[in-house]
């Protein structure tokens, strides 16, 4: 059982969850349902089905599928040993489908033994508070925004978000034609007080509905909400009626302090690797109002598209018809690998070790690229040390040439000719205006770059920077005299 969350008393029923749908848009209230299916019911197994256009998995070519694995370490040494996952085409392996019925068309929900894996990993880790609730598989985060998003919020509608955030996030908002309100961020993420006095002296036309956030290694700032906050502001959201929309992509790589060597995860010899995270809103949700999103692109792969959303089943029932109107469901075979890979091969106790060895990895990156950040950038930039993640937030310190409002743009052009790229901040603004501070900021991925590369990337980063600033301080020297 995970510590992260104290959990009711077994012989205690849980609590139903409160019914919000009163913040549903109005086209999302109601009982929605395919047409289709809504005429045809749910066949039995007695009838002879000619109902739907499916076709015979005999003309299915793919026969089997195999993959070779990674088997991570379930203790300090290390090993190299791999794992053979098959799928053959009519015979369940295990607790897996099989391709046939992994290849065949489904329902919004997913498969049936993905989301199985993904609901006991939920209790496991989050042991939500409530009864009534479940997991539904989504193509990943930026489609899961989208899809949430649009439960609470029409075109000219608001919704809060941090004042530096997702691009995805940003951009399915600006696609449904709804408003980004930007709250203020400190070294903690979203501050509570000026979540609620935004909503106290809200003046437009429709009060916003709900919260989207990345509470953990937030992108594009790096900052991670403590428990402390992450009950602030749920407090907020039960206060105000807020529906939170949890993306956290990156819950799973959070990270030590730099102080501690990038081996301290690997003496955890077995799988309760979830103890020392930071508890989940979910986790601290009474009420049923946080919608959790979940994705495997930051800790599997990015293109197996394969993610899932946790929330009360009344909300699930939502997505499904919206899933069924767009995706219908991710890939058979991506869902079909990554069952047979977490329920028949690794198991918990192998799922908790890989991410252990991910968040090895990342908290290496990550001491090395501050500790090179520090030699060459001393001065230059300004940071605060990320606790998850894989990005580091830089302002960046251009003298006398910040107040330039072509600062920025005259920074990237150097950038690009001396050889270097890191994101720079406006494409992550919540606000539709330019910042009225002379603070400009810069992210930095230390995820892909190999490591070697640290060294010049910040070296070129340093004579782009100082380039900038002198020629800016040249330029008012002459104009002095």
């Amino acid at each position: 059982m995970s510590p992260n969350a104290s959990s009711p008393d077994a012989s205690t029923p849980l609590p139903v969850p409160k019914d919000l749908s009163e913040l549903f848009v109005p086209s999302m209230r109601g009982h929605l349902k395919s047409a289709f299916k809504s005429v045809m019911g749910n066949p039995t197994l007695a009838m002879i089905n000619m109902a739907g256009g499916v076709p015979h998995p005999s003309t299915f070519p793919i026969t089997q599928l195999r993959a070779t694995v990674k088997s991570p370490s379930l203790s300090s040494a290390p090993h190299n040993r791999e794992s053979t996952l098959d799928l053959a085409k009519s015979c369940r392996s295990q607790s897996t489908e099989s391709l046939d019925e992994l290849l065949q068309y489904g329902d919004g929900c997913g498969i049936d033994s993905y989301c199985a894996f993904l609901r006991r990993y939920t209790q496991r880790v989050h042991q939500p508070r409530y009864a009534n609730w479940g997991v539904i598989a989504s193509c990943g985060n930026t489609d899961a925004i989208g899809k949430t998003v649009s439960l609470f919020c029409e075109p000219g509608d608001s919704i809060l978000v941090d004042r530096w955030t997702f691009p995805g996030a940003l951009s399915s908002l600006a696609s449904a034609k709804v408003l980004p309100a930007p709250v203020p961020m400190d070294d903690e993420g979203m501050i509570p007080e000026a979540l609620d006095s935004i909503c106290q002296t809200w003046s437009g036309s429709a009060p916003p509905r709900a919260i989207y956030l990345v509470p953990t290694g937030q992108n594009p700032t790096g900052t991670t909400m403590t428990l402390a906050r992450r009950k602030a502001i749920y407090s907020v959201a039960q206060a105000r009626n807020l529906a939170i929309i949890e993306d956290d992509p990156y819950y799973f790589l959070q990270l030590p302090p730099a102080s501690l060597p990038s081996h301290s995860l690997r003496g955890a010899e077995h799988s309760d690797q979830v103890q020392d995270l930071v508890p989940s809103l979910l986790s601290l949700d009474t009420d049923g109002r946080v919608i959790r999103l979940d994705s495997f692109s930051k800790i599997l792969a990015p293109n197996l598209r394969c993610g899932w959303i946790t929330a009360p089943t009344y909300i699930l029932d939502k997505i499904q018809i919206l899933n069924e109107s767009t995706i219908l469901q991710p890939s058979g075979l991506s869902q079909g690998l990554i069952s047979k890979l977490l329920n028949d091969t690794w198991g918990f106790d192998g799922w908790d070790a890989h991410l252990r060895e991910l968040r090895t990895v990342y908290t290496h990156r990550r001491n090395l690229f501050i500790q090179a950040v520090d030699r060459h950038l001393a001065g230059l930039v300004e940071y605060t040390v990320p606790t998850a993640g894989m990005f580091l937030w830089m302002k960046i310190n251009l003298g006398n040439a910040a107040a330039d409002p072509a600062a920025m743009s005259r920074l990237l052009g150097s950038m690009k000719k001396c050889g270097v790229m890191m994101a720079p901040d406006m494409p992550f603004s919540s606000s539709a205006m330019e910042p009225a501070t002379t603070e400009r900021y810069l992210r930095a991925a230390f995820a892909l770059v190999d490591i070697d590369m640290f060294e010049p990337a910040l070296k070129r980063l340093a004579q782009a920077i100082t380039s900038v600033s002198d020629a800016r301080s040249s330029a008012m020297h002459l104009d002095a005299s």
